[in-house]
């Protein structure tokens, strides 16, 4: 099992990276909330891992801290949840949000995330609970700081968001349209993408 790299950041295409770690470059995918606390491109960063194995590939998903990864592993050991869809629960929802839906048992967070309906938010909600309690007394997740890009990057940016927002599971349009309401600009794809999630939530 591969835990921990420690590299520099090669590559960033929402919502994977590579990683050099000693001129051997490791693909990763992370989740949303992950690639909005990276470095720019060519800085060093750890990353905490876990290696999914199946008989076509071995997929390596990477966490900014541990706590992310602890609960990548709670969410694929329930029943139905496979690491794509556990890696669009974590995009859509910080750790701590996450958290506090489980012990609200509160279903309309994680409705708003591409394959999960009520009634699966309502299983997940109810599996969660027992697992969830030790997450009370954890230290929270870093804050979140944003990399400003310069102007030129602009329609790449809105372009990566909106290719990272259709591998979540969002249609086309809809990432489009999240994508395309957001004013502002000059914003990073990881802040573009930050934004139409909590647009779309």
């Amino acid at each position: 099992m591969i835990g921990r790299l420690r590299g520099t950041l090669a590559e960033k295409q929402p919502p994977s990276l590579i990683l050099d770690v000693n001129g051997v470059g490791y693909e990763l995918e992370v989740p949303m909330t992950t690639l909005y606390r990276l470095p720019g491109v060519g800085e060093p960063v750890t990353l905490h891992t876990h290696l999914v194995v199946r008989e076509d590939a071995h997929l390596l998903y990477g966490f900014y801290e541990k706590r992310d990864r602890e609960l990548f592993r709670e969410l694929i050991r329930l029943n139905g949840v496979g690491p794509k869809l556990a890696l669009a629960l974590m995009s859509g929802l910080e750790v701590d949000e996450l958290v506090r839906c489980v012990q609200a048992q509160d279903t309309s967070a994680l409705i708003k995330v591409p394959g999960v309906g009520k009634k699966t938010a309502e299983r997940l909600l109810v599996e969660l609970k027992d697992r969830f309690k030790a997450w009370e007394t954890m230290p929270a997740i870093a804050p979140l700081v944003a990399e400003p890009r310069g102007g030129a990057a602009v329609s790449s940016a809105e372009n990566d968001a909106v290719s990272a927002l259709i591998t979540l599971g969002f249609k086309p349009q809809e990432a489009s349209r999240a994508v395309a309401a957001i004013q502002e600009p000059g914003l990073s794809s990881e802040e573009l993408i930050r934004r139409a999630l909590k647009g779309m939530a």
